[in-house]
This record gives C-alpha cells, structure tokens and sequence, in this order.
C-alpha cells in the first residue's frame, strides 16, 4: 500500500500568530516614536542585510520573528518620508492611525468592485467628508492608487462627453486636452493611453504667478474649434508639483462654460489646503469643476496609498464606464463600483482616512495645514534674509519653497545647487529635492508633515548653507 502523500504545510501562522502580532506591534511602535524625531545620519543596510536582499527564491518556512526583523531592517534603510525633515518631492507623512487602518482593512480584506456592504458604505461617506472639507459638491466619488489613476478616470469620462461612442469606436476624430505648462505628466500620460495623443495636450502658458492663463486658453480652444479640433478637456492644477502654483480656477470655469467643455482639477497635491482658512479663498471656483481628484497621502497625512476622483454627476462615470457582464450582479439596475471606475478589485482605501477623520477631527487637519503653510512661508522669509540665498519672485502659494544657494566663490550656481542636492542627500540630516525652473536649478522644500516643526525649517536651511559652503570650498581648494 502506497503512503499518501503528506499534507501541505499550511500557510496560517497556527501557534506563532499571536507572538507574531504582539512583536510587529513592536516593531511599529519603534518606528512610531524614532519619526519623532529627526535623524543626524541616515543609516547603511548591513552586510547581512545586503547578504539576504540577494538570496534566491526560499522553499522552506523560517522563523516569523526573524523575518520581521529583517522587513524592519530594510524599511528602516529606505527613504523615510514619515521623518520630519524630509522635505523633498511631494511627502507621505504616515499617520499613525492611518497605518492601523490599512492593518485592519488588509487584514478583512473585502473588495469593493461591487456592493462589499458596510465598506461600501465608509468609502460613499468618507467621499462625503473629504467633499465638504474641501468644499466640492460631489455626486459621487471613490478612492483609487494614485493621482495617475484618478486623472485617467477623470480624463475618459470627459472623452466620453466630448465624443460620445468613444469607448465603442475609438477616437476616429481630432481631440484636445489643455493644460499648463506645469501640469503633471500623468495628464500626458492620460492622453496617450487614451488614444488621444500626447500632440493634442495644448500646454497653455504661465501668467506672473506661474498659473494657467486664462486669456491664452480661450484664445488656444477657439483656435482649435475653428480648424475642426473637438476641446475635450481642461485640467487646471490646483498645486503644481514644481512650485505650487493654483490655476485661477473661476476664470479657467468661465472658459470652460463659453465653450462647453469638462474642466477638470488635478489637485493631488494641492487641494487639501482649501480646507485650511488661510489658502481657502485660493481655490475660488473649484465647485463649478465637473471633477477634481486628490491625493489623500500626500497632503492630509495618510499612508500610501488613497487617492479620490469626485464627480459633480455619477451619470458621466457611468457613460464612460458602465457594463453588462454575467459575472456582475446588477441588482435593480442600480451601478456597481466596477461601473463607475477604471479598477475592478479595489481594497479599502478609505478606511484609513475615515479613521483619521473621526480619530483626530477636522479641525486638527486644518490646523495641521496651517502650519506647514506658514513653515514653507517662514523658509521664505528666512531665506530671502539669507546673504546666500535667493528665493523666488513670489511668495509660495502653498508649502513649495523653492531655494537657491548663491556663493561668490562658485560661479556656476547651477552645478552648485545640483551637487548640493546631492551632497545634502550624503549629509543625511535633511532630505530636500532638486527642480528646474526656468531653466535654472534650484532647491525644492515641501511640507507636507505634521511632524515637522518650525526648528525643522530652521536646521534645513543652515544645514544647506552649511553643506554649500563646505562643498564651494572643496571646490575652491581643488582649482588652486
């Protein structure tokens, strides 16, 4: 008689589980309370873990304690952005609540393509609440991956409008997007998996405050009208990713209704601060967009990842999205979320902010809000004091700072500034990006942290002097 083959060994922790969960529970609060504060250096992978990030595909079980310990490793060794001063491209600040959620939700794990119950339910009134605290009159909403995904919804249910039938027969006509000239590549991106082109994105020109100027986007649509190209959408960006500028949005809505077409706000990183008193007035208009979407990881603290799209009609989703398979139920006709978005399998991306919302309140994000606007505000002035910094025009509009550092002894500020971003990266006591500007480079701050502090902005702006002129006179030393 043969021996049956042995059963597999099962993949539930069994014993392990609870003394795994009370370890990782460890392991977080450590995490937790070294964001705290900021670091003076920031560490190397061991050769051990090197060693182990190199090793072939595992075929037997290991100690689950161990493991973790080495997740905890090589997460401590990546980019922290939950750390107060990292300030560089666009920052999660990893609330902790949020990170609770995700453990919650991933844990449940339901999936909302079609009617998952309650979830269903926290993600239709976490909409409702990010809607009012931005003050968008929202229809309808849900939560996607990222800005990318959530500008590419946006994007198709406008070609839908403008060229109906276009989701049966293709883009069989010439088609326009506009957009300024500093508008996320995600936009372009849109274009190109739609069928629309990256040739039909009109980049509209800046204004003195590096906005979308109205004038220049009536005179760009007419032009196109007049030569047969249908204007399908404008997607005004509520926070450029380069220096924070807001397109005049009322004005943009003017255009959008002369000529009947979709305006859409990008307003990934932006938009959270037309909750915040001080900046509300910036976002005049925004309720007259046929969609806007917004990045609740970056600017209102949440982990990665839990981007909205909001729509003014759930009718325009429908008409670009809606179908009829059997493995959908449509109970009474009624839409599921799979007939409203791009995804089918989506987790409960709400979950987090939901918590965050009833945990901490409202009122504690847009107090959180002010004080990174005042923080990028307080760099300016700091730096435009500065005998060896200069700053722009302008004001930041919102919590982009970009600096330059500007000493005698490097003639080329541009491979200065380059190297010092660089060198700063080495340093480890701040983290700050690089950008080009008007063809020129400079240092690109942004806060996005409730961790960061007013002494943050101070240490990041003696840091970089420190570093520049440390960095010159290796320069300086070297020619001689």
């Amino acid at each position: 008689m043969k021996t049956p083959p042995a059963e597999p060994s099962s993949l539930a922790l069994g014993e392990a589980r609870e003394a795994a969960l009370e370890y990782a529970a460890e392991l977080v609060l450590r995490a937790w309370r070294e964001f705290d504060q900021a670091r003076d250096e920031e560490p190397v992978p061991s050769a051990a873990l090197l060693a182990a990030l190199t090793e072939s595909l595992p075929e037997d079980a290991a100690d689950v304690r161990v493991q973790l310990d080495l997740a905890a490793a090589a997460l401590d060794t990546s980019i922290a952005q939950s750390r107060p001063r990292f300030l560089a491209y666009v920052g999660s600040s990893g609330l902790e609540i949020g990170a609770l959620a995700d453990l919650l939700a991933h844990s449940y794990d339901p999936n909302l393509a079609i009617d998952a119950g309650s979830a269903t339910r926290i993600e239709s009134q976490t909409i409702e609440w990010l809607a009012e605290f931005v003050g968008y009159p929202a229809d309808c909403g849900f939560f996607t991956s990222g800005g990318t995904i959530s500008n590419i919804t946006a994007l198709a249910a406008a070609r839908e409008r403008a060229l109906p039938g276009s989701r049966m027969n293709g883009v069989r006509v010439p088609l326009a997007v506009y957009c300024s000239e500093e508008v996320h590549y995600s936009v372009v991106r849109g274009a190109e998996l739609l069928g629309i082109g990256r040739n039909a994105v009109r980049a509209v020109p800046l204004d003195g405050h590096r906005r979308m100027d109205p004038q220049a986007l009536d005179h760009l649509i007419a032009a196109d009208i007049a030569t047969g190209v249908i204007p399908m959408a404008v997607v005004a960006t509520s926070g450029t990713t380069l220096t924070g500028a807001i397109d005049p949005l009322d004005a943009l809505a003017d255009v959008c209704e002369k000529y009947d077409v979709w305006l859409h706000v990008d307003g990934a990183y932006g938009l959270p601060a037309a909750g915040a008193p001080t900046s509300a007035p910036l976002f005049a208009g925004l309720a007259r967009a046929h969609s806007v979407s917004v990045d609740a990881h970056k600017w209102l603290f949440v982990p990665k990842a839990c981007s909205a799209i909001m729509v003014r009609d759930r009718q325009l989703l429908a008409a670009a999205f809606a179908h009829n398979e059997a493995y959908i139920p449509h109970v009474d006709n009624e839409l599921n979320a799979v007939d409203v978005t791009l995804e089918y399998s989506r987790p409960l991306r709400a979950l987090k902010l939901w918590l965050a919302f009833r945990v901490h309140g409202a009122r504690a994000f847009r107090a959180a809000l002010e004080r990174n606007l005042a923080q990028a505000q307080l760099l300016y002035e700091l730096a435009s004091q500065h005998p060896r910094f200069e700053v722009q025009p302008l004001p930041p509009q919102l919590s982009i700072t970009p600096i330059r550092h500007v000493v005698p002894d490097c003639s080329d500020v541009d491979a200065h500034n380059d190297a010092l971003c660089r060198a700063l990266i080495a340093d480890g006591r701040v983290y700050i990006s690089p950008a080009i500007i008007d063809g020129s480079s400079w240092l690109r701050p942004c806060f996005t942290n409730f961790r960061t502090t007013d002494h943050d902005v101070r240490v990041a702006l003696e840091t970089a002097d420190e570093v520049g002129l440390t960095l010159c006179s290796s320069q300086h030393n070297a020619t001689h």
